[in-house]
């Protein structure tokens, strides 16, 4: 039998399926697994220093050995142990993985000269811990959303918290610094502080595309056009490849899906909807996905003074602590078995633990 499948033929088809075929997409060789959010006002150079010396009080307080451990988060107390041991020396040697220096929900609307204070005296503290050695291994800084109105006041905290930074620094970044633009919505916003990234390279003599950057989805319009097509791809192209990351805000997403305040939280099915989404629309691509904040802050109602706290103070403490610690575990859980590795992070407007 004469076969119509010549090579001739078949390397005509051969041709567009080698074309198609993409290359592994590069794994970064690190990803942190928790981002703090902190209040601009209020960052240091050991700042990170000082959360690791107060979470270690916190478990030294509540949490003391294994068995008090797998009490707390309902473990297995051998598997408790060993955790136990993890913890505390993490908490010894690197307590804050990443941290965002917060313009936006962690800081607040200020008039201009005080957010101008802020940004100066932000970048002179990188710029301490850049030289004594404690800073997170990654940083950055959240700005304010790109609207119309918000454009000005953003794009001066991003110009002089570099230009602080750099000439204190002499020109040196941080290893692994970025900027956070929050509640993106559409490609115009996330072009708009790529052109400003590109500006500001320029004026300071930094490589093209050193500034790197992370979109935070807080509303359906940032994964979904009004016409139903997936928007967050186009989202991420528009930063013109400087886009690292896509964080997800789980509140202002809720709430903008109309679920009342009591209803939202991390597991609630709309979040995991969001976070499959954005999953399979950027699926292929080189970026750290990362999960919502917690909301419940493991703090006790109960402060140290001049008197030592009763038993039942004491108690109180303890209970609502282990109430945060365990919620705090069961959304790690929760985006562990989603697939999110780079879990969760905070937003503080204040660096109590």
């Amino acid at each position: 039998m004469t076969s119509v499948l010549t090579p001739e033929r078949l390397a005509a088809l051969r041709a567009p399926l080698e074309r198609a075929v993409t290359e592994p997409v590069p794994v970064p060789p690190r990803q942190p697994v928790h981002t703090l959010y902190g209040g601009a006002h209020l960052f240091t150079a050991d700042t990170a220093r000082k959360m690791g010396q107060r979470a270690l009080k916190a478990l030294s307080d509540h949490a003391p050995d294994a068995h008090a451990f797998a009490e707390c988060l309902r473990l297995d107390e051998a598997l408790a142990g060993r955790v136990h041991e993890r913890v505390v020396a993490r908490l010894a040697r690197e307590p804050v993985e990443d941290f965002r220096i917060d313009f936006e929900d962690g800081y607040g609307p200020r008039p201009d000269a005080e957010e101008d204070g802020h940004a100066e005296s932000a970048a002179r503290e990188v710029a301490r811990g850049l030289a004594e050695g404690g800073l997170p291994p990654f940083l950055g800084l959240r700005i304010k959303p790109l609207l119309p109105e918000r454009l000005a006041r953003a794009a001066r905290t991003l110009e002089r918290f570099l230009g602080t930074l750099l000439e204190r620094t002499g020109g040196v970044l941080p290893p692994n610094f970025v900027v956070t633009l929050p509640k993106v919505t559409a490609p115009e916003q996330a072009a708009a502080l790529a052109s400003l990234l590109d500006l500001l390279e320029a004026h300071h003599g930094l490589p093209a595309g050193v500034l790197k950057v992370e979109l935070i989805v807080e509303s359906p319009r940032a994964l979904f056009g009004p016409d139903g097509r997936l928007a967050l791809p186009g989202l991420v192209d528009a930063a013109r490849g400087r886009c690292t990351g896509v964080h997800f805000g789980p509140y202002d997403y809720t709430a903008s899906v109309d679920i009342t305040a009591q209803h939202q939280r991390l597991t609630h099915p709309a979040c995991d909807h969001a976070r499959e989404v954005m999953q399979v629309a950027l699926a292929g691509r080189p970026l750290a996905l990362s999960d919502g904040p917690t909301s419940l802050l493991p703090v006790g109602p109960h402060k140290e003074g001049a008197q030592p706290l009763t038993p039942a103070q004491r108690e109180d403490n303890r209970q609502v602590v282990h109430r945060a610690w365990r919620l705090m575990h069961t959304n790690v859980r929760h985006a562990l078995e989603r697939g999110y590795y780079p879990v969760i992070f905070h937003r503080r407007g204040h660096h109590g633990c």
